[in-house]
């Protein structure tokens, strides 16, 4: 009898390891991420990872929700340790500074002398707040930081100072400078460098509360490359010219650029592509990979305009949140964020965009930094992992199998190889990626240069790899897990190390459901890469 029960439980067992099976396999898929190594398709700025710090007060509020805390550029506190060495930590990190109330600040300058008051908040004034004012005591604490932390910065100017707005909404007639050209000149006197100043927030086409002709826009832009041109002359160097810092529009962008391209250096837009803050399908947007795909379109359309009017111009994302009016709390400032944002850092990044600036680095519930603790969201970590392993290089890619894994190739900011990021938007499946690296050529058939997941026989080689997951699996986790390590800042506020694991290239490349890799190989030198490799020694 207990011999006969023991083969009742070997056969019970058996069949339960053969329906693990059955199912571990169903729960996988295979796919290969082909990649051109012969050209670049793109390059980006070596410090491409940018954030914003934004004017809006405490009481900004959202859907009954008022997410901004004491994140404003008036009272943000700059002592904050986790805030210093968040920004240290990308050496260097640019941040713009402006947002919707740059266009109703003035600053405090010798000229100035009205009282120097913050913003209240005023149901009946544009934007809900008054007119607020920067001290120049604040400007000098603010530049103290990011003297410290090697900070690059760009800041937004008032565009509507002068100005009439119609009742139709339309501002009329030309920037006054007088203010803005006191508070540059007192900048350059104190010696702070400023990397760009843009002008104007979202006051393009049909802008958010006024809007100024592209026409008028040209004459404004000229206007203010005439002053940095005067302001900065015999200075070793020419800060840039930035605008308009808007919802892209082709047409609106187009006169824009036809009849300012000699005073602009960037050509700066703004893409939020999931959502208001109070819609119910956030999530399933961001990981549907259709919805996703329709930025694309916005990227393509930039390029194309810089590349019919053969402007020197560069394409930057001034902003950009994801999810606009503030965010959403659990989902903004949480790890599923990471699946639209690092996408879009990707694609972006595809068509020539040199600089994207995340909105906010803190402040709203889609800060990188937590608004009222600074503790960093999963975002921070997977935007500084971008910063010091993609390079500026981007590669051509295809990825064959499932539409749910998302897959971007630069040459590496930290090999002499290349580095991918791979997304798997999938809750259920594994993705087992090959990699094929072909150099495309018009007279042969591409050449095969190495297939991962290959065996060598003789030698073992090793790449480096960086998972991404959320903590429980929990998708709304607000705590991001590398390598399955929880990451978090020690009692210093000191910014953790962030770790990869060593794994054979004779493994498989395997993306877990719902996470996101990097992967670093060093041994897949390609020529798109090595006409490069001196730029990061």
């Amino acid at each position: 009898m207990a011999s006969l029960f023991s083969c009742f439980l070997g056969l019970c067992f058996s069949l339960l390891l053969l329906y693990s099976s059955q199912c571990s396999r169903a729960e996988e898929e295979e796919g290969t991420l082909y990649i051109d190594g012969s050209a670049a398709i793109a390059k980006i700025d070596e410090d491409f990872i940018c954030a914003t710090l934004d004017w809006w007060p405490s009481n900004k509020c959202d859907y009954g929700t008022c997410s901004w805390g004491n994140s404003s550029l008036l009272n943000l506190d700059l002592s904050n340790k986790v805030l210093l060495n968040a920004i240290r930590a990308f050496s260097p990190l640019k941040i713009r500074l402006g947002g919707t109330l740059q266009d109703k600040i003035v600053y405090q300058t010798a000229h100035y002398e009205q009282p120097c008051s913050p913003f209240f908040l005023n149901n009946t004034e544009s934007f809900g707040f008054t007119q607020g004012c920067l001290p120049l005591s604040r400007w000098d604490e603010l530049n103290e930081i990011f003297k410290k932390t090697g900070a690059k910065v760009t800041f937004g100017l008032n565009a509507l100072n002068g100005k009439t707005i119609a009742p139709n909404g339309s501002a009329l007639g030309d920037w006054d400078s007088s203010n803005a050209e006191s508070f540059i000149r007192y900048t350059v006197s104190r010696g702070y460098t400023i990397l760009g100043w843009e002008l104007g927030n979202e006051l393009n086409g049909n802008g958010i509360g006024a809007n100024i002709t592209a026409n008028q826009y040209s004459r404004d832009v000229i206007a203010l490359h005439k002053l940095l041109q005067e302001i900065y002359k015999g200075k070793d160097i020419m800060p840039l010219v930035l605008a308009p810092g808007g919802i892209f529009d082709v047409g609106w962008f187009s006169k824009l650029i036809d009849k300012a391209s000699n005073s602009l250096q960037v050509v700066t837009h703004h893409i939020y592509n999931v959502g208001g803050g109070n819609d119910s399908g956030l999530v399933q947007k961001i990981l549907d990979p259709f919805h996703l795909d329709e930025d694309s379109k916005i990227f393509r359309n930039v390029q194309g305009v810089l590349q019919n009017f053969g402007t020197s111009a560069v394409a930057w994302v001034g902003e950009s949140g994801g999810v606009y009016n503030s965010g959403r709390n659990l989902v903004s400032n949480s790890f599923v964020s990471s699946f639209w944002y690092l996408d879009q850092l990707g694609m972006s990044a595809m068509f020539d965009t040199k600089t994207y600036c995340r909105q906010t680095l803190v402040g709203g519930n889609y800060g990188l930094l937590n608004a009222r603790t600074f503790r960093p969201n999963p975002d921070y970590y997977g935007a500084l992992l971008w910063h010091r392993l993609m390079g500026r290089s981007v590669l051509s890619t295809q990825f064959q199998g499932t539409k749910k894994l998302r897959a971007y190739a630069h040459c590496s900011k930290s090999s002499d190889g290349i580095t991918l990021l791979l997304i798997n938007m999938d809750g259920d499946a594994t993705v087992n990626v090959s990699l094929s690296v072909t150099l495309a050529n018009a007279n042969k058939a591409p050449l095969l240069l190495q297939v991962i997941n290959g065996q060598n026989s003789r030698h073992e080689i090793w790449r480096e790899e960086y998972h991404l997951t959320a903590k429980d699996g929990e998708l709304h986790s607000q705590t991001l897990l590398l390598n399955g390590k929880e990451l978090s800042v020690d009692h210093f506020g000191r910014i953790p190390h962030l770790e990869p694991i060593r794994v054979k290239s004779s493994e498989p490349l395997a993306i877990a459901p719902f996470s996101i890799v990097f992967v670093d190989i060093p041994t897949v030198q390609v020529p798109a890469c090595s006409m490069f490799k001196s730029e990061y020694m």
